[in-house]
């Protein structure tokens, strides 16, 4: 999930997952899969980069759920 502001100032959690696409035109609109278009304040850099944190956070816990099931079954 990445956290974004509406241009009315509310903000809002997006799932990452259904993000289609990311535009500036200029404001930032971002477009779902399901269809639905969000204009927001943060720019199309800072919408992607907390879209790569998120899914970095995603799989760093991955691999380190993985790696402790692994040092389980070596014991």
């Amino acid at each position: 999930m990445i956290a974004v502001t509406r241009m009315n100032g509310d903000k809002i959690v997006l799932n990452a997952d259904l993000i289609e696409s990311v535009e500036s035109r200029p404001d930032t609109l971002i477009t779902l899969t399901t269809g639905n278009r969000i204009m927001v304040k943060e720019t199309v850099l800072q919408v992607t980069e907390r879209i790569k944190e998120y899914r970095m956070e995603i799989s760093s816990g991955a691999l380190s759920r993985m790696n402790e099931r692994a040092g389980e079954e070596t014991e």
